[in-house]
């Protein structure tokens, strides 16, 4: 599938240290350092493509986006692999209910998220991956878990023994009634009569009447959500052999941690005999108002109406970095309104020809996003060197500066 462009990042003077970066990994339930390397492999879980996207998207990329320009800035390769589930109940949902049909509905949501994502200057994955090219590699993977004795079938669909891999739930740290409920939540079927166990997850759906199927020898169907971005990240990725993990980070936002990522981390586990990533990574959710943004409440704000309406994506994308990233928090106007300020002031600092000292800003910059991508303290820093700008101290320089925001936190000023 065709990705969004290029995005151009500045390059660092070699006389500022880059520290290893830390990261808070889920499954540990703690910050962990990443351990300096020559290639990363990272993989974040797309969109559903059948909603624009909307500000809780964008900030889960954008989390994943400062990872990707740290992680090069220490002249490291960073493999980037993105699915897109476009194949899916609720996409075939939406197109039902809008009389549409499915296959245009995501054609025109996925060249949305292109734009979108090249507006808010998001480093474009290198393989960005629909599950409907990857159906292939969901059969291929279905193989060799049914090789390891971990698959069954049940009138014609075929579902995935979790507990074949002993470290199930480890990565979640969840009940076993909180497993059952959230999966019920999110696309799990507990309940279906003739399973072995409530919490075994299907890899591929036989054709039901009115919906798509592709052939394949198990049958005519389409894939499981969580097979395919296992079959996804481990065929482009190309783990190691000599590595302890088969990737390095599984990304996405905190609302895939169970079942998702649980369940795709076992398939990988079951499948390969290896542990699936070093690091599980997790934005926050984004509310609006005081209120969870959701489909089911329709308040969801976009990315693309608020550029329509005239906000920057600049200014979008410093309000989206100006809490913690794995903090839940609430979108509202004040804080669109903090964000254009700040950056407004920023330009008019960075523009002068005089400007306070740079040197220390940009490290003291690197040191805090090292500390689990501390963005609210570089905002900080920022405010700090703005203050001492306009306060007539000298000796910057203001085009290092704007080469580093660029760089690290991806605002082109």
């Amino acid at each position: 599938m065709k990705s969004w462009p290029e995005v151009y990042i500045p390059t660092i003077d070699s006389r500022f240290n880059i520290p290893a970066l830390n990261l808070f990994n889920t499954e540990s339930s703690k910050i962990e350092e990443l351990p300096k390397k020559q290639i990363y492999r990272m993989y974040v879980c797309g969109i559903t493509p059948y909603d624009s996207t909307h500000l809780g998207h964008a900030a889960t990329y954008l989390t994943f986006d400062l990872i990707n320009r740290y992680l090069r800035a220490t002249m490291a390769e960073v493999r980037f692999v993105e699915n897109i589930t476009d194949i899916d109940d609720p996409l075939l949902e939406r197109a039902n209910r809008d009389g549409v049909d499915w296959h245009v509905l995501a054609e025109s949501q996925i060249e949305l998220f292109r734009e979108d994502m090249t507006a808010l200057h998001v480093i474009p994955p290198k393989f960005y991956i629909g599950a409907v090219e990857a159906i292939n590699l969901v059969t291929k993977k279905i193989d060799e878990l049914d090789a390891a004795g971990s698959i069954y079938s049940l009138e014609n669909d075929l579902y995935f023994r979790v507990h074949q891999d002993p470290d199930f739930g480890a990565r979640s740290h969840l009940s076993h009634n909180d497993h059952l409920q959230i999966f019920s939540e999110r696309g799990g079927d507990p309940d279906r009569v003739g399973k072995e166990d409530p919490l075994d997850s299907l890899v591929w759906l036989s054709k039901r009447e009115n919906e798509p199927g592709w052939e394949s020898k198990h049958g005519i169907g389409r894939p499981g959500w969580h097979i395919e971005c296992c079959a996804i990240a481990l065929n482009y990725l190309e783990p190691a052999a000599a590595d302890d993990y088969l990737i390095d980070i599984q990304g996405g936002g905190k609302d895939l941690i169970f079942p998702h990522h649980e369940m795709s981390a076992s398939q990988a586990k079951v499948s390969t005999g290896r542990d699936f990533a070093r690091m599980y990574v997790h934005a926050g959710m984004i509310g609006l108002n005081g209120q969870k943004m959701s489909k089911s409440l329709g308040n969801l704000v976009f990315v693309s109406k608020l550029i329509k309406d005239g906000v920057s994506p600049m200014t979008i994308r410093c309000a989206l970095i100006m809490h913690p990233y794995s903090e839940d928090r609430m979108w509202t106007d004040e804080l669109l309104f903090e964000a254009k300020e700040f950056l407004d002031s920023l330009i008019v600092q960075i523009s002068q020809i005089d400007c306070a000292p740079t040197d220390e800003v940009i490290q003291k910059m690197i040191n805090s996003l090292s500390n689990n991508l501390d963005t609210p303290g570089v905002i900080t820093i920022l405010k700090d060197w703005i203050k001492q700008s306009q306060n007539g101290e000298t000796g910057g320089n203001p085009g290092e500066l704007s080469r580093a925001i660029d760089s690290f936190l991806g605002i082109a000023i």
